[in-house]
């Protein structure tokens, strides 16, 4: 699962001079996809300074026949922004570092550098991020010839709080595009495949949908809520993918 870049939006308004709180949170789901059928922890935070921002994630994937996590990723992302009061405000330069390990196998490693382009209401309730990034990504035990045809990742990160004027209701997410050679395993069903494909691109969404029921009994930190992985050839899975998550969040 990749829950991250999340609050990426509210990072980007904290770059501009906003007056906003650093913000940890935790979220766990469940993955109902049926090959996946997984618990996940994600810990998320991010937090603003004069020189722009820092966000970071870390995900561990939990099988339920297993008390032990079978994997973990991180995304670790500096935004920075000199430049407050000019007409280049809303433009940050980013980088960014990915990088895990699944069933005791590495994640490719990628580090990421380019610019982020902030657009938002005038109450900044609601958002919008688009993200241009050189992207390297590390090919160390993959086959001989592996490379990615174009070293580039857009990305699109969105926020709107407060959806349809219902207090507590946030509509949140990311998209990514980018090139990777990968092999693809799997189809679209989760059968294997009588022979190994390989694919050159990659794009991964996770909406998501959180509502703040602990505003109810004095405790606004409690959402409940949950989220859609739509992907394609990502992974080692063929094709296109939509596995729905399910899912509570406490910000601290």
């Amino acid at each position: 699962m990749n829950t991250k870049k999340i609050l990426v939006a509210f990072v980007a308004a904290m770059a501009l001079g906003l007056t906003a709180r650093a913000q940890t949170n935790i979220q766990v789901f469940y993955d109902f996809g049926k090959d996946r059928q997984i618990l996940t922890t994600t810990l998320e935070g991010f937090y603003n300074d004069n020189w722009g921002n820092t966000f970071f994630f870390i995900d561990y994937d939990y099988p339920l026949k297993d008390a032990f996590p079978a994997g973990t990723y991180f995304e670790f992302a500096r935004c920075l922004n000199f430049w407050h009061g000019t007409f280049l405000e809303p433009l940050s330069i980013q980088v960014e570092y990915n990088g895990g390990v699944y069933n005791q196998y590495g994640i490719n490693h990628a580090a990421l550098a380019g610019l982020d382009l902030f657009f938002h209401s005038r109450n900044f309730k609601n958002t919008f991020n688009l993200k241009a990034l050189y992207k390297w990504i590390s090919y160390k035990g993959q086959p001989d010839g592996f490379k990615s045809l174009v070293p580039m990742q857009f990305t699109a990160v969105w926020g709107f709080q407060d959806l349809f004027g219902l207090r507590g209701l946030r509509f949140c997410g990311f998209a990514d595009f980018w090139w990777q050679d990968h092999t693809l395993t799997y189809d679209e069903k989760g059968n294997s495949l009588t022979y190994p494909e390989k694919s050159r691109l990659v794009f991964l969404s996770e909406p998501q949908l959180w509502y703040s029921v602990g505003q109810f009994i004095g405790v606004p930190n409690f959402n409940i809520g949950g989220e859609v992985e739509l992907s394609y050839d990502f992974g080692s899975c063929r094709g296109f993918r939509a596995r729905p998550c399910a899912g509570i969040k406490w910000v601290f």
